[in-house]
């Protein structure tokens, strides 16, 4: 969920009442976790407004080009100039989106040149920034390429799992320490304001993150310790100690609601019901411990155990590994661990899904359409998808006039779809996803 005050208060009341039925694994410890989207969005958010000043020149600049028809067709003919080239499109940023100001700079940087130029053709054009302005530009464009690449993951269509998160998140951090001791005022105290929103909200879903790499079998728990260390060569052992005792506790959570476990609990109070019985099991249970102690016996070890212990996959020959399919395919050697790294790494990380869902859905559900049955309903979300991908082609075929073949990069196949018109069914023709929609 988001960072509202009003989300903490839901959460903290719903995680009362599910705790009632003892229905949350480690009484709720990992019930919250906050929409990683919105947390990057407020620490990039808190180090733009340092920088205001800094890329006021490339704003006003971009305005200016795009000002009139006549100043486009002049900044063309500078970029035509140029050794290399470029699309002529000039980048403007909305004030609010921090990834699109990231955009507009980068464009900027490219067009570097063509900005020169202008200014010496056109007499009109004074906000060109200077060499000095251009390079602190560079350096901010260098320092928020990070978080746009993570945003970029955050805000994917492919929905990864969690365990791809902790790396860009970590290098953030990194970049964040880093940049605090740089000798440009502007950066450095970019990165100041931005550390202290990243320490009010990195303790929010460090854990979930650490838990979901350790569970990759390319990485594990020396992945985690590699990082802290480079972050905090002071405390890094203590933070590695907690978070292998909260896998460990989370684990024994899972196998403590195992239906095995459930059954020999239930076996064993039905075995040791007579009181006799308890004696003798309090004094074997006695042996068990003396024998531990003084003969050394070593303790069975944990799926978790062996798990962790096994050698990690080779990274370079696993670069597109299907993590799920990973755990799915090792069920029978880890029943109960599979079951729990499922359950983390499947965990939505951010809120953007669902955001995105009431969107659309507000978009066809309007004040003209609001009485559409759920049928339709559905059948255009899937219309939606089916116009913006632009390599699906779309058969209607002659045997099946209602079936409707869409043909993607990942195969065939067939939906239902109503009220098609004749004449496209009759001439059996091949039509496009943008052709689709006109039928739905």
């Amino acid at each position: 969920m988001d960072n509202t005050k009003y989300n903490d208060g839901l959460v903290d009341v719903l995680k009362c009442h599910i705790l009632l039925s003892n229905s949350l694994s480690c009484d709720g410890q990992f019930f919250h976790i906050r929409c990683g989207a919105h947390v990057l969005n407020l620490i990039v958010q808190e180090g733009l407004k340092v920088i205001e000043e800094a890329i006021h020149s490339v704003r006003e600049s971009v305005k200016y080009v795009r000002g009139s028809e006549a100043r486009k067709i002049k900044f063309a003919q500078c970029l035509a100039q140029l050794p290399s080239s470029c699309s002529k499109k000039v980048r403007q940023d909305i004030v609010t989106r921090w990834n699109s100001t990231y955009s507009m700079l980068e464009s900027a940087l490219v067009r570097r040149l063509a900005y020169y130029r202008l200014q010496l053709v056109n007499t009109n054009f004074r906000t060109c920034p200077s060499e000095e302005e251009w390079e602190r530009v560079e350096r901010i464009t260098r320092f928020l390429k990070p978080f746009f690449e993570i945003n970029a993951l955050f805000f994917g269509s492919r929905y990864p799992t969690v365990n791809l998160y902790f790396h860009g998140v970590w290098k953030i951090q990194l970049l964040i320490k880093e940049e605090m001791e740089n000798l440009d005022d502007v950066i450095s105290s970019m990165a100041r304001r931005m550390k202290g929103k990243f320490d009010k909200y990195w303790e929010c879903y460090s854990m979930v993150l650490s838990l979901a790499i350790i569970l990759d079998p390319r990485y594990k728990v020396q992945f985690v310790e590699f990082c802290l260390k480079k972050l905090d060569l002071v405390n890094f052992s203590d933070r590695v100690k907690s978070i292998r005792e909260k896998l460990y506790l989370l684990f024994e959570d899972y196998v403590s609601r195992s239906p095995a476990s459930t059954f020999n609990q239930s076996s064993s109070s039905h075995t040791t019901s007579g009181g006799n019985q308890n004696d003798v099991l309090d004094v074997l249970d006695e042996f068990d411990v003396f024998e531990s102690q003084e003969c050394g016996l070593s303790r069975v070890k944990s799926e978790l155990d062996l798990y962790l212990e096994e050698p990690r996959l080779d990274r370079k020959k696993n670069v597109d590994l299907d993590i799920l399919c990973y755990w799915k395919s090792n069920t029978s050697k880890y029943p109960n661990l599979s079951f729990m790294a499922r359950d983390i790494l499947r965990n939505p990380i951010t809120t953007v899904a669902s955001e995105s869902a009431f969107s659309i859905g507000g978009r066809i559900i309007e004040k003209y359409r609001s009485s559409l049955i759920p049928k339709n309903v559905e059948a255009l979300l899937c219309t939606r998808d089916w116009q913006y991908n632009a390599n699906s082609r779309v058969l209607i075929t002659r045997h099946n006039p209602k079936l409707i073949q869409v043909s993607t990069p990942g195969g065939t196949f067939g939906r239902e779809l109503k009220r098609v018109k004749a004449r496209d069914i009759s001439q059996g023709r091949e039509m496009s996803g943008a052709s689709i929609g006109r039928l739905a």
